[in-house]
Order: structure tokens, then C-alpha cells, then sequence
């Protein structure tokens, strides 16, 4: 059996994107599964909501976005750390980068080799790799959760952070106002779970459960469709959730019986597949995830850091 295309190496196929108005003022882009993104405006000022892999990426966002707003950028909110979501950064020219404390720090840990790891397993989105100009620091950053006045009668933008999930620093954005949530890759809809990064049980649990009892009417996750209406929001919540608790519950069984590594990803595998296995990145995340998630049940409290090298011997392993 030939070896399976390294992570998204062989996936380089244009995404048609999808810019959908929310509400007045409140805009998502979508993409078939690749990084979301949105904005919110304020009286004289917009927010941005992630920053995507590259400046080059960036403005192509900025150039759509520019058609409904020409009002400056004076937060850009970034969710987390990975390079996908946050090294476009230098394009927004924004006033303040917004980010939870522990990704300012992921940052200072890790930054450089996720950037290397995050580009060569995603290839296509690393759109004018030259443009980065290097690692995107926060420039304001809080503990547990932060409100931005939007102006005029445009309420508030609530940044909270819900606990430890995809990493232990994401953050989400919610307009109660329009009862309307950018979660971040806390939640996906109709995509696959990356969680190499991940605190599972946490996510599962509490973390989503707090996400949860938000109340959104609408919701727009990390990956995936925007869900509109609360019973589609209530859907892509409890897909994350369930996505989390089957491969706890495999991982764990074989570790419990004394297996090994490549057991527990087949099995997760398996029991995953059936209805998961067409979603975006599936194939991608899943050796990622079983080797963050056989650690974290062994005890290894806090994410391995992932370099590429590491990232292609897992892949061999698991994936061969």
C-alpha cells in the first residue's frame, strides 16, 4: 500500500471562500474547511477576528472586507497561537493585537517551530511565505476576559476565555447584542479536530460547556460553515464535544488493556471514520491528535512541542 500524502501536502486545490454579513457591521469569511476569519465594525473602528497564515493571505481578506468598511483596524483579536491563524498579522496594521496571556507566552515557547511545522503541513495556505516578517506578538493581553466598547449603539465585543481546549490560551468573541460567537477552533463545524495542542478532557468537558451556555443564535467556529440558529450552533458544539469523547475513549481503552500507539490511532480511526472521515483535514489532524491525546493520559500534563521533524516521524508511524 502506497504511503499516504503527508499531512495536507498534496492538498494545493483553490478554496471557493465565502464572505456572509452576520448582522449590520459583523462580517465571516469561510472557506470549505480552510482557517475562518471574520470582523466586527465599531462606530469608527473595526475589529478583525484572526489574522490568517501570511500578510499575502491577509490582504486578499482585506481587499473584501474594504468593500463594506474603509474604517481603520484598531484590534485584531487572535484566538491562539498557531502560525495559520496568526502570522498574517503585519497586514492589518492594526493598534492593538489582542490575545489570551498564555498565547503570549505559547508564543515565546513554541512560536518559531510551529511556524515551520504549520507550513510544511499546510503548504497551500502558507499563500506568500516570503511576506511574514516573523513571529506575531500581542501587544495586550488578559487573564480572563475583556470587553471592547464598539461605540454609538453598537454594544460591546466580549473576549472570553472558557479554559484549556484546542491549546490553553484560546479565546472567543461574542456580540451579545446579535447573540452571535466567533469560537475559534473550540468549536468546528462539519470539520475535523486538530488537537496535537489539545487539553482533551477539558475541552470536553468544561470548556464546552461554558461555550455552551452562551447562548448563541449563531456561531461561527474555526473551521466549517457559519451555523445560524440555535439548534445548528447546538449541533456543532455537540460534534466537537462527541469527536473529543470518542477518541478519549479509544486512546484510553487501549492504553488501559496495555497496547500501543499505533493501536489506539487505528482504533480511533475506526471508530471515527464512519462519520467524520469526509470532513476537511481528517486524515491530516488524526495522528496528531492520538499522539497529543496517548501522552496527555500518560501523564504528560502540557503539549510536546512539534517540529517538523517530529510531525513526519508520527505521520510514518501512524499513518504508513
Amino acid at each position: 500500500m502506497a504511503a499516504k500524502p503527508f499531512a495536507s501536502s498534496s492538498d494545493l486545490a483553490a478554496k471557493e471562500q465565502t464572505l456572509e454579513v452576520l448582522a449590520d457591521g459583523v462580517y465571516a469569511l469561510t472557506a470549505e474547511g480552510d482557517p475562518n476569519i471574520g470582523a466586527v465594525e465599531g462606530e469608527d473602528f473595526v475589529v478583525c477576528f484572526e489574522a490568517l497564515a501570511t500578510p499575502v493571505a491577509a490582504q486578499k481578506w482585506l481587499a473584501r472586507l474594504r468593500e463594506y468598511t474603509d474604517k481603520p483596524v484598531r484590534y485584531l483579536v487572535l484566538s491562539h497561537y498557531h502560525a495559520v491563524r496568526v502570522l498574517g498579522a503585519s497586514a492589518f496594521d492594526a493598534e492593538v493585537i489582542v490575545a489570551h496571556e498564555n498565547t503570549r507566552a505559547l508564543v515565546a515557547e513554541r512560536g518559531k517551530e510551529d511556524w515551520e511545522s504549520e507550513f510544511a503541513r499546510m503548504p497551500r495556505l502558507a499563500d506568500g511565505a516570503e511576506s511574514v516578517p516573523g513571529l506575531t506578538w500581542p501587544t495586550l493581553t488578559f487573564s480572563d476576559r475583556m470587553t471592547i466598547d464598539l461605540g454609538g449603539d453598537r454594544g460591546d465585543l466580549v473576549l472570553q476565555y472558557c479554559g484549556r481546549g484546542h491549546t490553553e490560551g484560546d479565546i472567543v468573541a461574542w456580540l451579545p447584542r446579535h447573540r452571535i460567537l466567533f469560537a475559534g477552533d473550540l468549536v468546528e463545524a462539519e470539520a475535523a479536530l486538530y488537537t496535537g495542542d489539545a487539553f482533551h478532557r477539558d475541552w470536553a468537558g468544561a470548556t464546552l460547556d461554558r461555550v455552551a451556555a452562551m447562548g448563541a443564535e449563531m456561531l461561527v467556529g474555526g473551521r466549517g460553515g457559519v451555523s445560524h440558529g440555535a439548534p445548528a450552533v447546538g449541533s456543532a458544539i455537540a460534534q466537537t464535544r462527541h469527536f473529543l469523547q470518542v477518541l478519549i475513549t479509544e486512546v484510553g481503552a487501549v492504553q488501559q488493556h496495555g497496547g500501543t500507539l499505533k493501536e489506539a490511532f487505528e482504533r480511533s480511526h475506526g471508530a471515527l471514520h464512519e462519520r467524520y472521515g469526509r470532513w476537511p483535514i481528517f486524515e491530516h489532524c488524526l495522528p496528531f491528535d492520538v499522539s497529543r491525546l496517548w501522552d496527555e493520559l500518560s501523564g504528560v500534563e502540557r503539549p510536546i512541542i512539534w517540529t517538523a521533524e517530529r510531525d513526519q516521524e508520527v505521520w510514518d508511524q501512524l499513518q504508513s
